[in-house]
């Protein structure tokens, strides 16, 4: 028997002959069985280069069977396939040391990528991670192909102190993957301490990250531990990293470079032993570039980017979400609820502009408005604001009405997606970045890129015109008459 084969793991025949026949096209010798012990038997042999695996073996896991495996062929990589697309599977299968995990159903040109990557490698696999002692259930749910390759990144960065930037809009659960980051990787027995930058005041956000001695400031009775020093050993999350102000950029900065701090009004230097995470629905870039967010703050934060997709990138975990959080209604005493196919097919037809948290809302309403067992599309119809804008305003006839509905609409949405029903501080100004562009590209399109005429028509200087141009970054392309 070969020694330098591939061997594949699979209960599943067609997967084998599929496997089997792709990598044999590309001149790898292939064995393939349906059961763990004998895939265990070649391992113990000393035969094959590599091991493709599924999970659930009629006889064995074999994510038990993957320290088997390395306590006796380290060499011997494993690449881990599974239908259980959950964040958990490939929290295991990375902790357990496997090469790489993949979903059910797999990219065959990914999977042959993996197969030579994992053939290039020579060194020995490192020492099996310990077991995790996690629960079934994790925060994040969903088996979408766009959350996929979260769980995938998320189990690489599991074990790692690396930093992340989680980037979302509001409602899409960043401060979860913050959290699983820390409750599933190696400071989970440390700290996870959370500070929202939008929530604290601009004058106090170098105390609460940082600290202060007794004195420091009036009002300073006591000496406060900051959150850097609170978060010792575990993680740190900074949420809303965007609306940082400048002056605590830069000592954040510091901090990162150096890896140490002081309290405000202190003079000794502290150790800063904390994983950082950051979270901001901002477009940082953007940030960047109007100079109200550090470049080199960014690149420092920016280490491991992560992106949670919105919730209408994902419509296909709308039904398991829904019956997350039905789940979740009933254990707190609230009646059970089921939605039938007509509610399931609403929803997903609605662009969730408050992504998980609205639809999580949403769920709660009906499960305490609605008498009925089985809620149906009728009810769905009559609580979604896309449904009541309509009802308020038909035909829109009048322009104005029409233009200030849609706005009011849009933010009720956007209060409705935040707990208690408080956005975090500095709306007024995140509501004019968001409109300010649009509108000023427009206008600049419809004068033909006339400068002049645009400010006459948006009522601004010429020269508060041309800055606002250059910070916001807008082509300005000026067309001759008669150009389409």
């Amino acid at each position: 028997m070969p020694d330098n084969a591939i061997l594949i793991a699979d209960d599943d025949r067609s997967i084998r002959q599929v496997l089997s026949q792709a990598l044999g096209r590309l001149g790898y010798e292939v064995l393939a069985t349906s059961n763990a012990a004998t895939l265990w038997q070649w391992v113990s042999n000393g035969e094959g280069r590599l091991v493709i695996t599924d999970v659930i073996m009629p006889d064995e896991n074999a994510l038990d069977l993957i320290p088997r495996i390395q306590k006796i062929r380290p060499e011997l990589k494993v690449i881990v396939m599974s239908a259980q697309n959950t964040l958990l599977t490939a929290v295991r299968a990375n902790e357990r040391g496997a090469f790489e995990y993949l979903p059910k159903p797999f990219d065959l040109n990914e999977l042959i990528s993996v197969v030579e990557r994992a053939l290039e490698v020579s060194k020995p696999n490192a020492p099996a991670a310990r077991k995790p002692d996690t629960v079934d259930e994790l925060p994040l749910i969903g088996r979408s192909s766009a959350m996929q390759e979260i769980y995938r990144v998320m189990a690489r960065l599991m074990m790692t102190d690396l930093t992340v930037m989680i980037t979302g809009e509001s409602g899409t659960g960043k401060e979860l993957v913050a959290r699983a980051l820390h409750d599933y990787g190696g400071r989970k027995e440390g700290p996870f301490v959370a500070i929202n930058m939008a929530a604290i005041p601009r004058e106090l956000i170098e105390s609460e990250l940082f600290g202060h001695e007794r004195g420091a400031f009036t009002g300073a009775v006591g000496r406060y531990a900051g959150r850097f020093e609170q978060a010792n050993g575990g993680t740190l999350f900074l949420d809303e990293i965007g609306d940082m102000p400048m002056e605590a950029q830069t000592r954040l900065l510091r901090v990162l470079q150096e890896g140490e701090f002081t309290t405000v009004g202190g003079r000794t230097a502290l150790r800063a032993n904390a994983r950082i995470v950051a979270a901001t629905h901002r477009d940082l870039r953007s940030l960047v570039k109007e100079g109200v967010f550090r470049e080199d703050l960014y690149y420092r934060l920016n280490v491991v980017p992560v992106r949670l997709p919105p919730l209408r990138e994902r419509l296909e975990d709308i039904p398991e979400l829904v019956r997350h959080f039905l789940d979740q209604t009933n254990a707190e005493g609230l009646p059970e609820k089921v939605l039938d196919q007509a509610a399931m097919e609403r929803l997903k037809q609605y662009h969730w502009p408050g992504n998980i948290r609205e639809l999580e809302n949403l769920v709660r309403r009906l499960t305490a408005l609605y008498a009925q067992e089985t809620v149906g599309a009728d009810a769905i119809e009559r609580e979604l604001p896309e449904a009541e804008s309509v009802r308020k305003n038909p035909d829109s006839s009048n322009e104005e009405a029409g233009l200030s509905e849609t706005v009011a609409d849009q933010l009720q949405s956007y209060f409705d997606a935040h707990k208690g029903g408080v956005p975090p501080a500095g709306l007024y100004d995140r509501i004019l970045h968001e409109v300010e562009r649009p509108l000023i590209s427009m206008t600049l399109d419809a004068t033909n890129g006339n400068q002049i005429r645009a400010a006459a028509i948006l009522g601004l200087n010429r020269n508060t015109l041309r800055k606002k141009i250059r910070l916001l970054d807008i082509p300005v392309t000026r067309r001759k008459p008669g150009d389409d």
